[in-house]
């Protein structure tokens, strides 16, 4: 931290900010929460897990069909940042409204999920696009890292303070239910993501952007259409777009129905939520790990040894019977989710011209975002159509495959040509 520059921490602490809603909405204590209160209002379990892989693909849809457009006008001076504000704070409010839901009203629970996953995510199309003003591309690879390593150690303090509570009140040892202390967990997630965004607020700015023009939502209009026009200008760009969209859907969904597939396995809540807590522990040395050796053999190669990895969790979890195979498989996927996001966000930054990085980073995360809407409906039909939750894990290899498979004709450099640099010209 102390070899950042104070544009790169107040950055990278985004990533600690926004990581607790990740574990503890996303993946760990709400999953469990609203399965709770769609098994009391008679819905089985597989049926549960479809409806919150069908969230899960709505939220994403949503996010998707806004991403390029807001992206591409956010290229213009001073937009980024009302941008991103806006989304964070909608899931901030909207994490921190879902504790005053009552834990019998499920489909009020998903509605509220979907628009804390559209404030979550529409905030990290922009916060994405910042990594170009914060640091030179020598750096991105390290600083794009370091971001994921403080998430994963930053939301395992609100983490185990909201495992805590719940176990105490499991025990009855705090005179709380279940249900309301996983209320207070959500509080505790929404206020640390609202302080600790501050930094970024304060001290990111902006630096490469398009002067503003009269019409600028016009403008975006037909800057976006030509850049779709002329896709085979930016071919190696889009290319990788398109293996990315396959196997971080695959990483995606491993990372959303994890619970919800470990509770369906018979894997008690409590056990689920500690292998999720070590499984942040684990993923920060690891991530920082696969930086430097992204560094010495390219990110691109270590996106292939990520993908492998993933490969090998679909397969083994296929076989899963017992909580010491569910442990292992949690090992496994921490050994690998940090490494392949941030390797993944660092060699797309560089791929793109930096005057435009709101409109690419829109492609980015539309794709990342629409491919999240075939990964748990994929598993969720899968799941229901075999009676299986485990065959709806194994189907997720075909998403890694074909990622690998497109990653490979991706060339190793990309240089654009005069033409594409005057199409982009910057303003400072």
């Amino acid at each position: 931290m102390g070899k950042m520059t104070k544009p790169e921490r107040s950055w990278a602490f985004y990533d600690w900010a926004n990581s607790a809603y990740s574990i503890v909405v996303v993946t760990a204590i709400f999953p469990l929460y609203f399965k709770s209160a769609a098994t009391e209002a008679g819905i089985s379990a597989t049926t549960s897990t479809a409806y919150w892989g069908y969230a899960n693909s709505f939220a994403t849809l949503i996010v998707s069909i806004l991403a390029p457009l807001l992206g591409t006008i956010a290229d213009f001076r001073g937009f980024k940042k009302r941008f991103f504000t806006f989304f964070a704070s909608l899931g901030v409010i909207f994490t921190l409204l879902l504790a005053v839901v009552p834990n019998d009203q499920w489909l009020i629970l998903l509605g509220f999920f979907v628009l804390t996953s559209v404030g979550f995510a529409g905030a990290n199309i922009f916060y994405d696009a910042f990594l170009v003003d914060v640091t030179s591309e020598d750096r991105m690879n390290r600083i794009s890292s370091n971001g994921f390593a403080l998430g994963y150690i930053g939301s395992t303090i609100p983490f185990i303070i909201s495992i805590a509570i719940i176990i105490l009140a499991q025990q009855e040892i705090i005179p709380l239910s279940v249900g309301v202390a996983s209320q207070i967990a959500f509080v505790i997630t929404a206020l640390w993501w609202g302080l600790f965004t501050i930094p970024m607020l304060k001290n990111v700015e902006q630096n490469y952007y398009v002067e503003r023009v009269p019409n600028p939502v016009a403008t975006s209009f037909k800057k976006l259409f030509a850049t779709l026009k002329n896709i085979k200008a930016y071919r190696a760009l889009f290319l990788f777009l398109l293996a990315y969209f396959f196997y971080i859907d695959g990483v995606h969904t491993i990372l959303t129905m994890s619970t919800a597939y470990g509770s369906d396995l018979g894997i008690s809540a409590s056990t689920l939520l500690i292998v999720l807590f070590l499984v942040q522990v684990v993923a920060a040395p690891f991530t920082i790990m696969f930086s430097k050796l992204g560094q010495k053999f390219s990110e691109k190669k270590m996106i292939f040894v990520a993908i492998i990895v993933y490969i090998i969790i679909c397969i083994y979890a296929y076989f899963l019977k017992t909580a010491i195979d569910f442990w292992i498989l949690a090992m496994l996927v921490a050994t690998v989710q940090g490494g392949i996001q941030a390797l993944s966000r660092s060699y797309f930054a560089k791929l793109i011209p930096k005057e435009s990085s709101n409109e690419f980073f829109g492609f980015y995360n539309i794709f990342g975002k629409i491919a999240a809407i075939a990964g748990p409906t994929l598993m969720g039909i899968t799941a229901q159509l075999t009676g299986n939750t485990s065959s709806g894990v194994f189907s997720l290899i075909v998403l890694f495959l074909f990622g690998a498979f497109l990653l490979l004709r991706v060339p190793n450099q990309v240089v654009y040509s005069a033409e594409q640099s005057a199409a982009n010209q910057i303003s400072r």
